[in-house]
């Protein structure tokens, strides 16, 4: 049996991709299996899916703890999930980044393949969906599932839902992916932390268990709320403040969702980066165009 874990954030399109390489493998004649773990976050927080490939019928239906491929959609999840936990010696990796194999610190040495899905995705769906990219670039880390078979999978997936144009957009990223993704190992500085399988993560406790309730601006807020999770790590824009644009309306801190933007005494305003995902409202209603947004988890 072949397993897959997929780590991405909401919107990536990470349980699209884990049931459009069960679609592909079943189109080759296997059997296979997808699904999602993900909580109530809104997009942008970090999910998983899962994906199982066999010869025969899988009856196994519990979540993959020791994948054959890891699928790492967003770099910044390297930093602050342990996403390489249970893979593989023999297994292999499939980062989206800019950075070459060798680059990559996954705390073992594996095989990996690294490919610029996000640059793909947007030069060729216009937005920074990495599905169809990432699936491109699994089909050269491993050849289980056959490019063609992923390219039709694709078309037919993505042409029911979306219209035969971006069924076939989609296949081109797929395809694109294939050609620049890049081969080689990943190192292993990064101390890997030791936990069992048969424990519950903080993830999976009940709220209330894992996390003490907070307070924010004098009112009380419930345990796991974003106070206390830093949501800024999910974004992939940032916005800049520019100082000396700012005309001190302070629609932007008005306007924003999260409370992340706080209002100093002068009307001018700072960021509050550990919270802030990203969303580019407040550079939408700035009439003085002091906060832009750019690309990236961080300045």
């Amino acid at each position: 049996m072949f397993e897959i874990r997929f780590h991405g954030r909401g919107g990536q399109g990470a349980v699209m991709a884990a049931q459009t390489i069960a679609e592909a493998a079943v189109n080759e004649g296997l059997e296979a299996q997808a699904f999602p773990h993900f909580g109530a976050e809104r997009r942008g927080a970090p999910v998983m899916a899962f994906a199982r490939i066999d010869t025969k019928k899988i009856s196994v239906r519990t979540q993959v703890y020791v994948p054959d491929m890891l699928v790492v959609m967003d770099e910044s999840l390297l930093d602050i999930e342990p996403v390489a936990d249970g893979l593989k010696d023999t297994g292999s990796a499939v980062i989206n980044t800019s950075s070459s194999p060798e680059n990559i610190d996954l705390g073992k040495r594996v095989r990996c393949v690294t490919v610029d899905a996000t640059t793909i995705a947007l030069e060729t769906l216009k937005a920074p969906i990495v599905n169809t990219a990432i699936l491109g670039a699994m089909a050269k880390a491993d050849p289980l599932v056959s490019l063609g078979s992923i390219k039709k999978a694709i078309i037919s997936r993505f042409g029911e839902h979306l219209g035969e144009k971006a069924g076939a957009l989609n296949a081109e990223a797929a395809q694109r992916a294939y050609e620049k993704a890049i081969i080689g190992e990943s190192i292993a500085k990064r101390q890997q932390a030791k936990r069992s399988m048969w424990l519950p993560t903080w993830q999976d406790m009940p709220a209330g268990v894992a996390l003490h309730p907070g307070e924010v601006g004098g009112m009380k807020v419930g345990p796991g709320s974003a106070v206390q999770v830093r949501t800024g790590t999910w974004r992939t824009r940032t916005p800049r403040y520019i100082e000396e644009r700012c005309v001190r309306c302070v629609k932007c801190w008005f306007i924003c969702p999260d409370a992340a933007i706080h209002r100093r005494k002068d009307d001018r305003i700072d960021i509050d980066y550990d919270h802030c995902k990203g969303c580019g409202i407040c550079s939408t209603v700035c009439p003085a165009r002091a906060i832009e947004m750019v690309r990236g988890a961080r300045l």
